[in-house]
C-alpha cells in the first residue's frame, strides 16, 4: 500500500475498534477457531523471538508468553486504538510498535531484522494488499524459523445458506476470506525458500499454515 493508502486504512481499524477493541476478546474467542492450536505448534523454548503482525489487543501474545515462558515477544498493529487495549494487556512483556503490515522496518521499529518466528492470525482477511504483508511476513522469518499463519478459509463445505450469513455479517466488519490463500502462501513460501505445510478446519472454516526455513 502507498502512504496514503496505509493512512486511510489506519483510520478505517482505528473507526472500527475505538470501542470494539474493549470487547474483542470477549466475542471473538467463539468465532475465530484455530489460535491456540497455531500457538501449540509454535515450540518456541525460552529466548525464541516471537513477532505477531496485526497483533490486535495482544491476546495472541500474551497466550504465548504463558504457553512458551521467556520467549522475546513482539507486536505490530495499525490501529493504535488496539494498541491501546495491547499494552494494557502485554505491559512490558512486549515491545510493541505501530506500522503498515505490507511495509514497516523491522529493524527501525524492534532492532531486529529477523525473527524465530512471525505470527499472521485472522490478519490477512482484514488487509486490503495481502499478498503484500504476507511477503513482508515471509522475510522476516530467520534461518530455522517459521511463519505461521491461521485466517477464515473457504466455508466450501459449510451449509450454503450459513456460509452466506457469515460471508455478509464479516463484511460488516471489512473482513474478506481469502479463498486462494492456500495458493498464495506456496507461491510466496517457494520464493523465499520456506517449505509450506497447510491444514484446513473442519467444514473448511479456518485454513491454518506453517512455512519453515531450513537453516543455513
Amino acid at each position: 500500500m502507498s502512504a496514503a493508502q496505509a493512512a486511510g486504512h489506519a483510520a478505517l481499524m482505528d473507526g472500527i475498534y475505538r470501542g470494539q477493541r474493549h470487547i474483542y476478546d470477549l466475542t471473538r474467542k467463539y468465532y475465530l477457531f484455530g489460535r491456540d492450536g497455531l500457538i501449540e505448534e509454535l515450540n518456541a523454548p525460552r529466548g525464541t523471538s516471537v513477532i505477531e503482525i496485526a497483533c490486535g489487543t495482544g491476546r495472541n501474545l500474551a497466550a504465548i508468553a504463558h504457553r512458551w515462558p521467556g520467549t522475546q515477544l513482539y507486536g505490530l498493529d495499525i490501529s493504535r486504538e488496539m494498541l491501546k487495549s495491547a499494552r494494557t494487556a502485554l505491559g512490558h512483556c512486549a515491545q510493541l510498535a505501530q506500522g503498515d503490515a505490507c511495509g514497516f522496518d523491522a529493524e527501525a521499529a524492534f532492532g531486529h531484522a529477523h525473527f524465530d518466528h512471525v505470527v499472521l492470525s485472522y490478519s490477512l482477511s482484514m488487509i486490503p494488499d495481502w499478498e503484500a504483508a504476507l511477503g513482508q511476513a515471509a522475510r522476516l522469518v530467520a534461518p530455522g524459523g517459521s511463519l505461521h499463519v491461521v485466517d477464515f478459509g473457504t466455508l466450501s463445505r459449510m451449509p450454503v445458506p450459513l456460509a452466506r450469513a457469515l460471508r455478509g455479517w464479516l463484511a460488516r466488519f471489512h473482513v474478506a476470506p481469502r479463498t486462494d490463500l492456500h495458493e498464495a502462501l506456496l507461491r510466496i513460501g517457494a520464493g523465499h525458500s520456506l517449505a509450506c505445510h497447510f491444514e484446513n478446519g473442519p467444514w473448511d472454516y479456518f485454513q491454518r499454515a506453517r512455512l519453515h526455513r531450513p537453516r543455513e
